[in-house]
């Protein structure tokens, strides 16, 4: 098979482009491709309705359903965020959430007046024969008490507010779930809890290990998105905690952030999850996870890599909820499934076809050995080989010419053999990117980034050691229970856990393998995957070691 040379050091956060790009955001946050439809007239909305959980704390909803009382399903979400943040008409021109504006908007996405935040779209579905309730969680919107975020005291507010919902005159006693991000989450640990009225959840794109999903991936603290998420909060709510605050005192996978992961195995009741391949900074390994280990017999998988929120709304994923929701309703018969959906780059779909499961059965894990600087090659090389690089600076990248048309399909994982010059300790940030005719191949990321790469991974050097129970060849999983420094001279082992996406690569094309000691993007807000932010390691030097000794590589997902 072919080979081809990269530059051996690399700055991959300077990507050209970038000036088109902040053009293309500047126009996009002037005026963001959003439709808001006015609310039609025959919907019946309860507002501030008081629901009683069992420590007397008052939970409030608002319900939209039809005038007629009809008892109807009911579809539940339950949030931190304000179920009374609406669009509003306002000098003839809606207003909505600024979110829309700050994160990029890939494709137009609308929906009617009645929707908050990452809700479902009350409108579309009262249409469909379906009641909705939006619900302010604990210490939120309207509701009483103090909140504890992704708490088991969370999800029991949950699971009493769904069976209250169970025996209203307007509901039929069956109850399903839907939201995206912290909607889809707080579906997780409710579901674990079996109240008797749930009848499917579907959490579009939603983490399930707040350490290793968002705060601490691989053990690298995340400085943005946390931040900015846990100030609002602050700001909005009354919480017991949030998670910045939390990331000071717990940098390890201690007890408190074990005791915000939900017990997948015990959710037994019908799902469809989203698992995108755009959201590896948040939601996409949590939803990943989420399919692969919850214990429900009947679970469905939609994987893509389009916007988080023209997805959501958009009539093929409104058709697959619907479809979902009414044959679960309807007494389908339980099944295991996964849409997955193919790219060969940002705007390109290369293919979308049904499969079984996830990872995919027939996968071929094949290693790409680091072979001098710059190279990736099949084979592993004879002679001994490093390339060393500053942690804050400059990059390693080594390259593989595709010798013809290859999906990738699944997560992927780094070997690396390091060194550390000037200090005892690093984070390490690995991408897996696309080029072709020497230009960089961009996809769709987290936060409405554009310029993303296939996919992602970090890593801190003293955190390296792996939990031998969940980790797998293409899945490694490190403890983050206990520093171990590397000393002057030391080569270590570290293993890299990047991940999921599903991109075919035409034969000419590059593959090429990113390491770096700093975030792979840049931190300008208009050309960055703002507010995506990651600790850079100390001063000091990294060095990658590959040959004989040193078994570095990059394991990859090969589908024939």
């Amino acid at each position: 098979m072919a080979r081809n040379s990269a530059p051996a050091l690399d700055r991959p956060w300077r990507r050209p482009g970038g000036l088109r790009y902040a053009l293309v955001r500047l126009r996009g946050i002037a005026k963001p491709p959003i439709t808001i439809t006015p609310a039609p007239p025959d919907v019946f909305v309860e507002h501030d309705v008081a629901v009683p959980t069992r420590d007397g704390t008052v939970l409030r909803i608002n319900a939209y359903r039809k005038s007629d009382d009809v008892p109807r399903p009911v579809i539940l979400s339950i949030h931190p965020y304000g179920k009374d943040n609406l669009p509003r008409r306002r000098r003839g021109r809606w207003t909505f959430s600024v979110q829309y504006r700050v994160l990029r908007q890939p494709r137009p996405v609308t929906f009617s007046a009645l929707t908050g935040w990452e809700a479902p779209d009350p409108a579309w579905w009262t249409a469909r024969g379906f009641t909705v309730v939006n619900a302010d969680s604990r210490g939120c919107g309207h509701s009483d008490g103090t909140g504890n975020l992704l708490s088991r005291r969370e999800a029991e507010d949950t699971y009493d507010l769904v069976q209250w919902i169970a025996g209203r005159p307007w509901s039929d006693g069956r109850v399903v779930m839907l939201g995206v991000s912290y909607l889809a989450i707080t579906q997780y640990a409710v579901a674990a809890l079996k109240p008797p009225a749930l009848r499917a959840i579907c959490p579009w794109e939603g983490f399930t290990d707040a350490y290793r999903d968002l705060s601490f991936p691989g053990g690298v603290r995340e400085t943005g998105f946390t931040r900015l998420w846990s100030h609002n909060l602050r700001r909005d709510t009354r919480q017991t905690y949030d998670f910045a605050r939390m990331q000071e005192g717990h940098p390890l996978r201690d007890d408190f952030w074990r005791s915000v992961v939900p017990d997948l195995s015990a959710i037994e009741v019908p799902m469809l999850v989203c698992g995108s391949f755009s959201d590896n900074n948040l939601h996409s390994r949590g939803s990943m996870r989420a399919f692969t280990r919850a214990g429900s017999a009947h679970a469905r998988l939609y994987t893509h890599r389009g916007g988080k929120w023209a997805t959501f709304y958009s009539e093929a994923a409104l058709a697959e909820q619907l479809t979902f929701f009414r044959g679960v309703l309807d007494g389908a018969a339980p099944s295991r499934s996964v849409r997955l959906e193919v790219r060969e780059d940002r705007d390109t779909v290369a293919a979308v076809r049904e499969e079984a499961e996830w990872p995919l059965a027939r996968t071929r894990w094949r290693p790409l050995y680091l072979d001098g600087p710059g190279l990736l090659a099949p084979e592993r090389p004879a002679s001994a080989g490093s390339i060393a690089f500053e942690t804050r600076s400059t990059a390693a990248a080594f390259s593989w010419t595709v010798p013809a048309d290859l999906e990738l399909t699944g997560p992927m994982a780094a070997r690396l053999w390091v060194a550390l010059d000037g200090c005892d300790d690093a984070n390490l940030f690995v991408g897996v990117e696309k080029w072709r005719a020497g230009r960089f191949v961009a996809f769709e990321g987290s936060y409405g980034y554009g310029r993303d790469r296939v996919t992602t991974g970090w890593q801190r050097v003293s955190l390296r050691a792996l939990d031998p129970e969940l980790s797998r060849p293409w899945e490694p999983v490190p403890l983050c229970a206990e520093p171990q420094p590397v000393s002057a001279g030391e080569v270590v082992a570290v293993d890299v856990a990047l991940g999921p996406s599903a991109t075919l690569f035409r034969a000419g094309e590059q593959l090429r393998l990113v390491v770096a000691g700093r975030w792979l993007c840049p931190t300008n807000p208009l050309i960055g995957q703002m507010p995506a932010a990651y600790e850079s390691s100390p001063h000091g030097r990294v060095a990658l070691h590959w040959g004989p000794r040193y078994d570095a590589h990059l394991l990859i997902p090969e589908v024939p």
